[in-house]
């Protein structure tokens, strides 16, 4: 499988994009979305950030605040197709990978032949993942690792871009069936849907009670996306950027060097591995966003609080003093050291 996955990363590389070319693609991108989106710009550049990095992100926040229009809506702009998977409890494996069905032909002859299932779209909203079963979860959560599905014993290969949307809400959490932390640490990302303001919502009721449908246009394809997804892989990041990385996931760990009182106290354990990646790609990502030729601290420091708040497991006594993770990921920000400035914290 490896060597697959490495034929197919060269494969990306074969076409050429310029840096300024993927930015302006990027805000042309984002610019689209907003005729449809309303506010949520934190939320745009997160999904915006793992779309170049090819990650996948976890959007947690209560119905009706546009998650399913935004995927609906950037998969009308990159010109990629999307599925839909509603997640229930007797939502089975086969619902998502697709199964073999026996198909009979004209003279009599029968063969089993695969019918795929939702998961080869590019771009998938696993709606309320938190409702299906454990063995269903499982199934989903290794298509988005492998990037691939394996059925009747053969492999077969997921369309890239590939970006998996999933969601939860945080406040019907009966009868529900959260994700483990290692499935939780799949997720490149995990953002928070915040509540609109006033402002916001009188937009949003103009737009949506109206006679006319915002629409967008197409941007890109997926023949782009790929192109500036290995561009993103290739944008430089100086050695003191990724020990800083590194010190940030080393600090989320009690006992850790430059770890603070508050994640000794708090913390069971901290962010693994996946951690010092997803804040290594999205930093790559953020830089070339911001049209900037390599990564810096600052671009680190900027996506830790999405790249570790799933990552850090608190314990009870945090819940019992109401702290989460993002408070701990913000004392984590200010106790390590940014490298050449002597200082703790942001400079």
């Amino acid at each position: 499988m490896d060597s697959v996955h490495e034929k197919r990363h060269s494969a990306l590389s074969e076409e050429r994009i310029s840096a300024e070319e993927c930015r302006e693609i990027a805000l042309r991108i984002r610019a689209e979305i907003g005729k449809v989106i309303v506010g949520q710009h934190e939320l745009v550049r997160d999904v915006l950030v793992c779309l170049l990095a090819e990650g996948h992100v976890l959007l947690e926040g209560v119905p009706g605040l546009g998650k399913t229009m935004l995927l609906r809506t950037l998969a009308d702009v990159v010109s990629m197709p999307w599925s839909r998977i509603q997640f229930t409890p007797d939502l089975m494996p086969a619902d998502i990978v697709g199964t073999q069905v026996l198909h009979e032909s004209e003279d009599g002859a029968r063969e089993l032949r695969f019918r795929p299932g939702p998961i080869t779209a590019n771009l998938i909203l696993a709606d309320e993942v938190n409702r299906a079963t454990p063995k269903t979860q499982a199934a989903m959560l290794e298509a988005m690792q492998e990037r691939a599905v394996t059925v009747g014993g053969e492999t077969r290969l997921l369309p890239r871009p590939f970006l998996v949307m999933a969601t939860q809400n945080p406040i019907e959490m009966e009868g529900t069936y959260p994700l483990p932390e290692a499935q939780l640490d799949r997720f490149m990302f995990k953002s928070m849907v915040p509540f609109p303001s006033a402002d916001e919502l009188v937009t949003v009721a103009e737009r949506t009670t109206g006679t006319v449908t915002p629409t967008v246009e197409a941007v890109t394809d997926g023949a782009t996306l790929r192109t500036m997804i290995a561009l993103t892989r290739s944008v430089p990041i100086p050695d003191h950027c990724v020990r800083h990385a590194v010190d940030l996931v080393v600090a989320t760990h009690p006992g850790g060097e430059n770890a603070p009182e508050a994640v000794s106290r708090y913390v069971r354990f901290g962010a693994s591995p996946r951690g010092v990646q997803a804040l290594t790609l999205g930093a790559k990502a953020t830089a070339l966003l911001d049209g900037r030729p390599n990564v810096s601290t600052d671009d680190i420091r900027a996506v830790a609080v999405p790249a570790l708040r799933h990552r850090v497991n608190v314990g009870y006594e945090a819940t019992a003093d109401g702290v989460d993770a993002d408070q701990l990921i913000d004392a984590v920000l200010d106790a390590v050291p940014i490298p050449g400035s002597g200082v703790r914290g942001a400079p």
